[in-house]
């Protein structure tokens, strides 16, 4: 397969890029840190006929109300959300020793990667619709004991059957997670801010990788062995435990609805929960998708599209990267890949937030979404053309920083025409459905090689092209626009 050989290696070159690397990491963790600050401001810029509308002490008011939400709630969900991201993929990590030590061939192991979206294709529907019925603080908290559970438990795998078995059940016990934050945004957070909301919240996959990679790497290093156990078990027991301990921590301090929030004063929860019940019923008013049934809207179908490409390729990456990185620069050891890994989620958190922001800022989806996929294109076909180390990680930082980009975008656009029920289970068909992509991903990246992954990019920015580009009007019918 070109680009997964063997080609250059590091030689003397081998200390000097990996200080580069190092102080490239340091430099954009300190720029993406800076530029989270700036995510709890209300965007500036040329104000909208609302906006002028609005008098001082309600814009003073809206400014305070959000602020103080997003601190509340946006650091917590970003936490949760980073445990949930590093208790599915660490397994990427874990194949590094896991695989031989399983006996498992790579089609067998990229099969077993790929199970965990069997249980979350199946329950992520029926999930979010159960979390809008008994409310997101003890649904999210069930989700989240039972995970951790479940990932720990993946230690005591011992061939490939417990291995398909392990996966499968996570992926039933994650199901609903992600797209019930999204769902849980849209209840407090109004449309031209959630672009930026959702870019912090999902900064926590690049964060995942960031962190979670070169933790991965010295734990398989440094425990192997210990107590009888390789370094793969021991990472799956201790990364399983935080989302355990976290999920109970849930149920004490998330907030359900905005109505419920004792931490807000009497004036500023009045003010969100109207504001809110506005924005819904002139969703409801334009777009008719309140009923469950909205979901068979051919806009959703084509949201699941554009997802199935991002999908495959995040998820083809979430597989490979140790594996290619380590292809790449053979002489380092497991913690020095794990630090090269962690490279390309550094550039993707920066990137993600600047999409996010200049996205709601410029109220445009279409350019930013399609821009980001040709971004991914770019960089899965530099990795696959790459003649040097250097240039092909070059390559899965820019392919990276494209794929996650594209998240922050894109998910505003399911809470920008459904509501109600149709909210709930869209956005849940949504996930589940173009997740398939993520099941298939390793397999196609194994089977096809690297210039697979950029033709399915490629195919996302031609769909997103087919999106409005305004928010409100992204996904509406001709005679809605």
């Amino acid at each position: 397969m070109h680009g997964c050989s063997v080609r250059n290696r590091l030689s003397d070159n081998q200390i000097k890029i990996h200080f580069v690397g190092q102080t490239f990491t340091t430099g954009t963790v300190a720029l993406a840190t800076q530029i989270g600050r700036a995510l709890f401001y209300p965007i500036t810029g040329k104000p909208s006929v609302v906006r002028k509308a609005l008098s001082m002490n309600e814009l003073k008011l809206e400014k305070t109300t959000l602020r103080i939400v997003a601190w509340r709630l946006i650091p917590f969900v970003s936490l949760l959300y980073l445990l949930n991201i590093l208790d599915r993929a660490n397994v990427g990590f874990a194949r590094l020793q896991m695989q031989d030590d399983l006996q498992l061939s790579e089609t067998a192991f990229n099969l077993g990667y790929g199970m965990f979206y069997l249980g979350y294709l199946f329950f992520e529907l029926p999930s979010n619709l159960l979390m809008q019925r008994i409310g997101a603080r003890r649904w999210i908290a069930r989700i989240m004991i039972s995970w951790g559970l479940i990932s720990s438990a993946t230690m005591f795998a011992n061939d490939q059957w417990t291995f398909y078995g392990l996966r499968i059940l996570l992926g039933i016990a994650e199901a609903g997670f992600f797209p019930g934050i999204i769902l849980y945004l849209s209840y407090w957070f109004p449309d031209r801010e959630r672009g930026k909301m959702t870019a912090f919240f999902m900064l926590a996959i690049g964060l995942a990788s960031v962190f979670g990679n070169p933790i991965s790497g010295l734990i398989m290093q440094y425990l192997d062995t210990v107590a009888g156990l390789h370094g793969w078990q021991w990472l799956f027991l201790l990364e399983g435990i935080p989302s355990v301990i976290m999920g109970f921590v849930v149920l004490v301090y998330l907030t359900d609805y905005p109505k419920h929030a004792t931490w807000l004063s009497g004036e500023q929860r009045d003010w969100l929960v109207a504001r809110m019940k506005r924005e819904e019923d002139a969703r409801r008013s334009l777009h008719n998708a309140d009923r469950l049934a909205a979901i068979m809207q051919w806009r959703v179908w084509l949201l699941i599209a554009i997802y199935f490409t991002v999908a495959v390729g995040t998820n083809a990456g979430g597989a490979y990267f140790p594996k290619l990185i380590k292809e790449q620069f053979e002489s380092l050891s497991t913690f020095q890949i794990g630090l090269l890994s962690a490279l390309p989620h550094v550039c993707a958190v920066v990137g993600m937030t600047l999409f996010g922001i200049s996205s709601d800022r410029r109220h445009e989806r279409r350019g930013h979404l399609a821009v980001a996929a040709l971004m991914g294109a770019t960089g899965w076909a530099l990795t696959a053309w790459s003649p040097s180390p250097v240039l092909s990680l070059v390559g899965l930082c820019i392919a990276q920083t494209g794929m996650m980009s594209m998240l922050p975008v894109f998910w505003t656009l399911p809470t920008a025409f459904l509501t109600g029920a149709a909210a709930a289970g869209g956005i849940a068909l949504i996930n589940s459905v173009a997740n398939i992509g993520g099941f298939f991903g390793a397999t196609i990246l194994g089977s096809f090689g690297l210039w697979s992954m950029a033709a399915f990019l490629l195919a996302g920015a031609v769909l997103a092209m087919t999106v409005g580009a305004k928010p409100e009007n992204a996904l509406a019918t001709p005679s809605e626009n």
